[in-house]
């Protein structure tokens, strides 16, 4: 006899025994000034949501889960985050760190894909395009772990496509010591005075 209370109870254990994945992707001074891509799709997404997904291998574990981007800037250290719209100009993006919003990537007029400016993965290209939303964030010492949302996407018709492509980059640099200003200063006071004497 066949019993669909059962067969739904049975149901609801196996959906809320599966593993609940998420991929932290690790920034190594390496990849240091890299693109690194991220995806979107609310096919793919396990959630059916909006946010960046692990979209390397459709056979991997994490195929399909929240991307996070994790790195640390040390003390004396400043970091400039650059995220970049890829593929079909139009999307926008919202930025998080640690699920908090960090801010957002430029307005773009929405755009429809059989229009839209393509770049393909060419994120440099992307970025030198106006039509491409980007953000730029100032970054201080300490631990980051950057993820994202499709703030607005590109349309398919009247209808949002929902699926684009993304990069990030992190460059760092060390903050000048307050004696490298002193001594730049210095130098500066002098050269104007060397002028000053030159002259008169």
């Amino acid at each position: 006899m066949f019993k669909p209370k059962l067969l739904a109870a049975g149901a609801l254990v196996a959906i809320l025994a599966a593993p609940a994945f998420a991929t932290d992707l690790a920034v190594t001074p390496a990849g240091y000034g890299q693109w690194l891509q991220f995806n979107v799709s609310d096919f793919d997404a396990r959630s059916g949501g909006l946010e960046w997904i692990d979209f390397n291998n459709s056979n991997t574990p994490g195929f399909g889960t929240p991307l996070s981007f994790t790195f640390t800037i040390d003390t004396g250290f400043t970091g400039k985050l650059t995220v970049v719209d890829g593929a079909f100009a139009g999307d926008t993006f919202k930025v998080t760190n640690f699920g908090t919003l960090l801010g957002h990537t430029s307005p773009v007029p929405v755009t429809d894909y059989a229009s839209a400016a393509d770049t393909g993965y060419d994120f440099d290209a992307a970025l030198a395009n106006a039509s491409f939303s980007r953000g730029v964030f100032s970054l201080g010492a300490g631990n980051y772990r950057i993820g994202g949302l499709l703030d607005q996407s590109v349309t398919a018709g009247a209808t949002p496509l929902n699926a684009t492509v993304g990069a990030l980059s992190l460059t760092v640099s060390a903050v000048p010591e307050p004696s490298t200003y002193a001594l730049m200063l210095a130098g500066l006071g002098m050269l104007v005075t060397f002028i000053r004497r030159s002259r008169g």
